[in-house]
């Protein structure tokens, strides 16, 4: 068992996290419709140059080309039989990168959802989910990575079936979860909801002699405003000692030319890296459209900075746009209310 990431979280205040692996990819030349997790055959120097790219950065933790690793996933190219190659394959890309850093970096085995739905409303079981992402979770775990790092999940039974999944290596696991625009997952979960589900889960880990989860979060959704507020929602739905990530998208995504564009400047994503921080993320990267110049900027925002009191609504939109229109959460997390006008860069 690794215990690289909890070591490091015992020795710095936080921890720098990736940016994009999935838009970086089409940048470099990823055809829409083909599978990232290819490249890790078909181009590996590729995807070595992402990971050499966001360490030279600055990023701690690397997240593997994996994230639709899953047979259910791989299904959609015919690849289903492929699913210990491709993560073996892309576990090993980021090994490689990590061990010639000269610092410790987390190899973080990304595990993303099955895109299923789950029963009694679909047709997916328990049981199949939990199989698919214990092939997939062995896989890495042979080929040598730190830590299971399952993210995008919108469902309690996703999200149940992963971790259980993923537990059976021994290795450490990290979740985060997805809120959209209405301030929930799509499946309806709030962030109250789901550090509830976090902590059952926690509990029947602990009862089976297991780890419990070593992070809990939020990633991607709709802009950095959105991810922060949800940040503060998981924050107060907790007891205050959970080590809280936030890895979110690089601004909010505009549909131009036949194409999604991230609209976030390298200062909006220092502000975001800042107020993730006053709102009390310790593990702290870019989801979608965030390359590493993005994060080389978010990396030197956060040196030598002293947290701030847990921000407002207020300060979050002024810094980084409004956040989208939702329900008020009774956690006090979750947006309620959007609002016009400009971006100004925070001090």
């Amino acid at each position: 068992m690794s215990d690289l990431l909890a070591r490091l979280l015992s020795e710095r205040d936080y921890l720098m996290a990736d940016g994009a692996i999935g838009t970086t990819l089409f940048a470099m030349g990823l055809e829409t419709g083909e599978s990232p997790e290819f490249w890790n055959v078909d181009e590996p120097q590729k995807v070595r140059t992402l990971h050499d790219d966001f360490i030279e950065a600055g990023a701690d933790i690397l997240i593997t080309n994996t994230f639709g690793g899953n047979s259910y996933r791989l299904m959609l190219h015919n690849a289903q039989d492929r699913v210990h190659e491709l993560n073996y394959a892309g576990i090993k890309i980021a090994r490689q990168a990590a061990d010639a850093a000269g610092r410790p970096v987390v190899v973080a085995a990304s595990m993303g959802p099955t895109g299923e739905i789950y029963e009694p409303v679909g047709s997916l079981n328990m049981a199949d989910a939990i199989a698919a992402f214990s092939e997939q979770a062995i896989a890495q775990a042979e080929a040598g990575a730190d830590v299971h790092w399952i993210e995008t999940i919108s469902s309690r039974e996703e999200l149940t079936a992963a971790v259980q999944a993923a537990s059976i290596t021994g290795l450490p696991v990290v979740a985060t979860m997805t809120f959209d625009t209405v301030g929930k997952t799509m499946m309806g979960l709030s962030t109250g909801d789901a550090m509830e589900v976090r902590q059952t889960l926690n509990a029947e880990l602990l009862a089976a002699g297991k780890t419990s989860l070593l992070a809990f979060g939020a990633n991607c959704g709709v802009g950095p405003g959105t991810l922060v507020d949800s940040v503060l929602g998981l924050r107060s739905g907790g007891n205050g000692d959970e080590v809280i990530v936030a890895k979110g998208n690089c601004g909010i995504p505009e549909y131009r030319d036949g194409e999604i564009v991230y609209t976030g400047t390298p200062e909006i994503m220092a502000d975001y890296a800042r107020l993730a921080r006053d709102a009390g993320a310790r593990i702290i990267g870019g989801c979608c459209g965030t390359s590493a110049n993005h994060l080389r900027v978010m990396v030197e925002a956060l040196k030598d900075y002293t947290p701030r009191a847990k921000p407002t609504q207020d300060a979050i939109e002024s810094a980084l746009g409004p956040i989208a229109a939702a329900a008020p959460s009774p956690h006090g997390g979750g947006a309620r209310r959007q609002r016009t006008g400009g971006r100004r860069r925070r001090a």
